[in-house]
């Protein structure tokens, strides 16, 4: 594997006027980032949704609108992939699947061939105010780029999950957020941040930022794009590779090189990556006497 340059977006919530206007703006995007060099790109969770908002605020009418056009703008984002050469997560899409209706995140090469991940973790919001339903567990993707996992906003949050996708192969983390609390920002940027300090990889992170009160999914969106690695030898002490400002719309990028992550699993001052623990150890009760 060779490095590459990563583009991560943070988001500025717009009001649009359904899938084609949403589609021309991810393009107008996309050729930014890949004037700019990168190869790689993510865009934030559920920023599909703002061309799913209607006249007035709704949240049963935006998942609605959201769930059946979701394979026009997946069409239409495997246009922008294809038309630039990138690979792109272009945020996630609320997808209907039998009964059920998830959040899933679209992974589009190159020539326009895509895999999908599924969140697996639901926030209380998804799950008890919109009834999206949890998906299958955090897979890895084989890609030109090396093997590369997405561990959706929340799922961001639990360890378990991403060690999964790196010891399957993963050396970098996808997570598209989209979160409405400058509380809910430093929960998936820390998370983010110590997933790549505890497994020695990198994690990039794209959210949704700015006010929308015509939707009501995507009402308040506060976000901070970043980009992170090991905290050790070779790398900043503070484990980030590179961040934007915190709700301000705009490309971070980055090149990454994989390699970096073999010098510090092997030769740095900590070996957090082969000293994890295999299972969790038994956990006794001691009383003080």
């Amino acid at each position: 594997m060779t490095a590459i340059r990563i583009g991560v977006l943070a988001w500025q919530v717009r009001r649009g006027a359904g899938v084609a206007a949403w589609a021309s703006r991810l393009g107008q995007e996309v050729a930014v980032a890949a004037a700019a060099g990168a190869r790689l790109l993510l865009l934030p969770e559920y920023a599909v949704m703002e061309a799913a908002a209607g006249e007035r605020p709704d949240l049963a009418g935006e998942l609605a609108r959201a769930v059946a056009f979701a394979p026009a703008a997946l069409e239409a984002a495997r246009d922008v992939a294809r038309r630039h050469g990138v690979w792109l997560l272009p945020g996630t899409m609320p997808f209907r699947d039998g009964a059920r209706i998830l959040n899933r995140a679209p992974l589009i090469a190159p020539d326009g061939g895509v895999a999908f991940q599924d969140k697996h973790v639901m926030t209380r919001f998804e799950s008890e105010a919109w009834r999206i339903d949890a998906g299958a567990p955090p897979a890895v993707f084989a890609t030109g780029l090396g093997r590369i996992g997405i561990a959706i906003c929340f799922d961001a949050e639990f360890p378990s999950l991403v060690r999964a996708q790196v010891e399957a192969g993963a050396w970098l983390i996808l997570v598209p957020s989209c979160t409405d609390s400058a509380a809910g920002d430093h929960r998936v940027r820390l998370a983010a941040a110590a997933r790549a300090m505890e497994n020695q990889c990198f994690v990039a992170m794209a959210p949704t930022v700015g006010e929308a009160p015509w939707c009501a999914t995507l009402d308040t969106n506060r976000g901070t794009a970043g980009i992170f690695g090991p905290v050790d030898r070779g790398f900043a002490d503070d484990g980030v590779i590179a961040a934007g400002r915190a709700d301000v719309p705009g490309w971070v990028f980055a090149d990454l090189d994989p390699a970096r992550l073999d010098a510090v699993r092997t030769g740095g001052a900590v070996r957090n990556h082969e000293a994890w623990p295999s299972a969790p150890p038994p956990c006794p009760v001691r009383t003080p006497s």
